[in-house]
């Protein structure tokens, strides 16, 4: 450590007056392969969605120490697919799922970016439930083969939710008082800071109503359902695995043994090699340990509830169960 200091100091001599910019940004490193269990030529690429499915990069915390170098979800799932369309010996894919959702748009590019793999490479998916997986969570297990639940698993909250903030009350209690110009009548719709006419509420309901109709079309498409009977199921309500399962919203339920197993049974083998792909440093022992770089728990809590508040950008659609 005296040798870096000197060397900084050396440096700064010979640049005289001129700026010295150091670059302390930590490296986001490429991802390496890990096997975590079994034997074989062929291979089980196991990865995780887990937390608040969004394209937004993570946070970092609290604010405590310098910021980790932290991958945006689609950013890393995007770059586990690449990775794994070229390389022959990846037979099948196992999708760990343990979210209560996010926002629409993250969600549907999950879930087409596992779609296209799964169509270009011809290898099965099996998406794995794990405690929860609702909401964008099962929107993007409808792009597995076969889902297995776990026998805790809470799935379904099929729909869609907008959340924003009125705090024109607020406002008016501290002797705020906020003026906006716009070009027309509902530019400011949703806005925090005035109540919602009925017709801005009839705008919102249409736009809910159409991502509703999306949602549900995957529904009837992947799990062979009836029109009427993929509607019934999604009025927004949670089911347990042994629920989901008599309503044929997965296919089995099992522990993630039995997800590999499935995966085993796809691709015709006895034995396969169980992987991840992870950046240097990251523990991945077994097949629990988490190969997501995303945000920890708290910090998904924390933008989920600032997300929910309208905080940010404002109001976003999301398929997201939200008690």
């Amino acid at each position: 450590m005296p040798r870096v200091i000197a060397l900084v100091l050396l440096l700064a001599m010979l640049t005289g007056c001129s700026v010295l910019s150091v670059d302390l940004t930590p490296r986001i490193r490429p991802l390496e392969e890990e096997v975590v269990e079994g034997k074989g030529e062929a291979k089980i690429l196991l990865m995780d969605v887990s937390g608040f499915i969004t394209d937004e990069a993570p946070s970092s915390g609290l604010g405590l120490g310098p910021p980790p170098a932290r991958v945006p979800m689609l950013v890393r799932i995007r770059e586990e697919l690449t990775k794994a369309a070229t390389d022959r010996h990846v037979r099948a894919l196992v999708l760990r799922i343990n979210t209560p959702g996010g926002t629409v748009t993250a969600s549907d590019i999950i879930y087409r970016e596992v779609t296209l793999f799964r169509e270009e490479t011809k290898v099965p998916v099996i998406a794995a439930l794990m405690d929860v997986a609702a909401s964008g969570g099962y929107y993007i297990a409808l792009a597995a083969d076969r889902i297995v639940a776990h026998p805790t698993t809470v799935t379904g909250s099929i729909g869609t939710i907008m959340v924003t903030a009125n705090v024109e009350g607020l406002l008016g209690k501290v002797g705020v008082a906020t003026s906006t110009f716009k070009s027309a009548e509902h530019k400011d719709m949703g806005s925090p800071f005035r109540t919602l006419t009925p017709e801005e509420r009839g705008i919102f309901q249409s736009v809910i109503d159409e991502l509703q109709r999306q949602f549900v079309a995957k529904v009837v498409e992947r799990r062979r359902l009836p029109q009427d009977t993929a509607r019934g199921l999604a009025d927004g309500r949670i089911y347990t695995a042994p629920q989901a399962l008599d309503r044929r919203l997965v296919d089995a339920i099992g522990y993630m043994p039995d997800a590999l197993a499935a995966a085993r049974s796809a691709i015709g083998v006895d034995e396969a090699k169980v992987i991840v792909y992870k950046r240097p440093r990251e523990y991945q022992a077994t097949y629990y340990a988490q190969t997501r770089t995303e945000a920890h728990a708290l910090d998904t809590t924390v933008e989920r509830l600032a997300t929910l508040a309208g905080a940010g950008a404002g109001p976003r659609f999301l398929y997201l169960w939200a008690p």
